[in-house]
């Protein structure tokens, strides 16, 4: 399916000289706007009307359905017509076991509805975006993520330092109790999203970028100093998250950006890119130094979870499935779409998360059966085609960037809910969108 996407498709800046003078096209602004609506949904859910969800979904769902029709209707897939092949492939497949299970009484067609969003609707979203989308487009998408990271900063920070029953830090129906703690009295940050997981999604989806920005050759000190408030954003956002996965995944990838930017960069560029790296780890210290409780409050977190659970056990079963998932998956499968938090929503008017398996890979193989091993296997295919292709772009751009993006999205697609949970569903589309984009236009020409 998204194999083959990747062949016909490569940061926060003004317009370069290509791109100056040409206006976001309609399909870049619906994106952004798709985009945009992901991040901030959670804060009008959480803070103005507890009963906008199923209108937020329903409105995204509607803009991103609208792309896909743009792309057919006005020939954006003319130059990936094998792409269009697979996506049509692979939607009759889910489309035909959909029914099978409802046949076989394993589903009933509002879960299908269900299953038939999460399978499919945002593949095909982030593919006809990407076919779509300019140069310019991109560069605005990436703006608006970024900027939105910077606006993040200051009301994480808010949140780490009030207390859990603050009204940062509850929803309006909420109660205390129910807020989420790194150790007693500190808050496990959730931003503009409605819970911890989304937000997490979204600095690992930003997490590639604000490091691309850094990376990009500014002009003006002004143009360094944008760079630097983007990644001193994206620091801050990870030490007041509280999250172990957080820490780990923005210190992998600091590393990743570290090292590959003294490889790849040209050797004229070596003492350019030592400097950076040297300016980057003094920035991590210094916030490191100023958020001390932040960090203070996650070695106790990792020392409290060392007691109680094995941690490489916990991380391969992110990746593998639960113990037990195999044993508890048939062939058929229990319905595409059973295991979301929306089927859940929808059959019982609440929100019950993670009934059927709490990894992706087990709600994968539980909910799909045989078209579960499938996709997973589409999904290895897709990550090892866009890395090797990322790999290339790298080496010919001499520039680490297009390299951190898939190695983001490979984790992405191996390790979000994205079949289980919105958030998660909408911003890997975002990511893989994002992704294919930086295939297509790898040179990095983000201010001007």
């Amino acid at each position: 399916m998204m194999t083959n996407a990747m062949s016909g498709t490569a940061a926060l800046a003004r317009p370069t000289s290509s791109t100056a003078g040409v206006r976001v096209s309609t399909t870049g602004r619906l994106f952004i706007s798709v985009m945009l609506i992901l991040i901030f949904e959670g804060a009008i859910r959480k803070w103005i009307s507890g009963s906008s969800t199923l209108p937020l979904i329903l409105l995204r769902d509607l803009l991103a359905g609208y792309v896909v029709v743009r792309a057919l209707s006005h020939g954006h897939f003319r130059h990936q017509r094998a792409v269009l092949q697979v996506l049509m492939l692979w939607s009759a497949c889910v489309l035909g076991w959909g029914l099978l299970q409802l046949t076989l009484g394993e589903s009933n067609f509002p879960v299908l509805l269900i299953g038939l969003r999460f399978w499919l609707l945002y593949v095909w979203f982030a593919v006809a975006a990407a076919a779509g989308m300019s140069e310019r487009d991109y560069i605005a998408a990436l703006r608006a993520l970024l900027i939105s990271l910077v606006v993040m900063a200051p009301l994480v920070v808010l949140q780490r330092y009030s207390p859990p029953g603050a009204f940062v830090n509850k929803s309006l129906e909420g109660e205390e109790e129910d807020i989420f703690v790194v150790i007693a009295g500190v808050v496990r940050t959730t931003g503009t999203f409605s819970f911890t997981s989304g937000y997490t999604i979204f600095l690992n989806t930003c997490a590639p970028f604000a490091l691309g920005a850094f990376e990009a050759r500014k002009r003006t000190t002004w143009h360094r100093v944008l760079a630097m408030a983007v990644l001193a954003a994206l620091v801050i956002c990870t030490l007041v998250s509280g999250a172990r996965a957080s820490f780990v995944y923005a210190g992998m990838m600091l590393g990743l950006f570290l090292l590959g930017n003294l490889l790849f960069a040209p050797m004229r560029r070596k003492g350019i890119a030592l400097v950076a790296a040297v300016l980057a780890l003094l920035l991590v210290a210094m916030l490191a130094s100023l958020f001390q409780g932040a960090v203070d409050a996650i070695q106790e977190r990792f020392q409290v979870a060392a007691q109680s659970e094995d941690f490489f056990s916990r991380t391969l079963s992110i990746f593998l499935g639960e113990p037990g998932t195999l044993e508890r998956a048939s062939w058929l499968g229990a319905g595409l779409g059973i295991g979301s938090n929306l089927a859940q929503y929808v059959q019982t008017g609440g929100r019950v998360v993670f009934v059927y398996a709490e990894t992706e890979a087990g709600r994968t193989l539980i909910e799909g059966g045989v078209l579960g091993v499938l996709f997973i296997l589409l999904k290895l295919g897709t990550i090892a085609l866009g890395m090797t292709v990322a790999l290339k772009r790298a080496i010919k751009t001499r520039a680490v960037f297009p390299l951190l993006v898939w190695v983001a999205l490979a984790l992405a697609m191996l390790t979000w809910p994205a079949i289980g949970q919105l958030t998660a569903n909408g911003m890997l589309a975002v990511l893989l969108a994002l992704g294919l984009l930086s295939l297509r236009y790898p040179q990095l020409r983000l201010f001007g």
